[in-house]
């Protein structure tokens, strides 16, 4: 199974730059499958990583920054990730509850 983390922070305003620095420094014990870095208007930061793992696995995280960089407490989030059910036509799934896809 495929689990993705999730690790969201809000900078201070005007240190979202620091922040998105900061996150990119931080290393994990082991190598994620993949790992993606994303940045958001607030000056929020993202950062996913996929592991080959159960859901409930114990797996390497960021940490939470210095207190003065973030405005609130790091969000964390956790998914695994489930197969796709066919094919995507018009940016969608056909897996759409029922409803048809033309």
């Amino acid at each position: 199974m495929t689990v993705a983390l999730m690790w969201e922070a809000r900078a201070v305003p005007g240190r979202g730059g620091e922040l998105l620095a900061w996150a990119r420094r931080q290393e994990l014990p082991r190598r994620p499958l993949r790992r993606e870095t994303l940045r958001a208007p607030q000056d929020r930061v993202l950062v996913i990583t996929w592991w080959e793992a159960a859901y409930d696995a114990a797996l390497p995280e960021l940490p939470e920054p210095d207190g003065n960089l973030v405005t609130r407490a790091v969000h964390r989030w956790r998914f695994e990730s489930v197969e796709s059910v066919g094919p995507v036509v018009s940016g969608r799934s056909d897996d759409d509850g029922g409803r048809r896809i033309e």
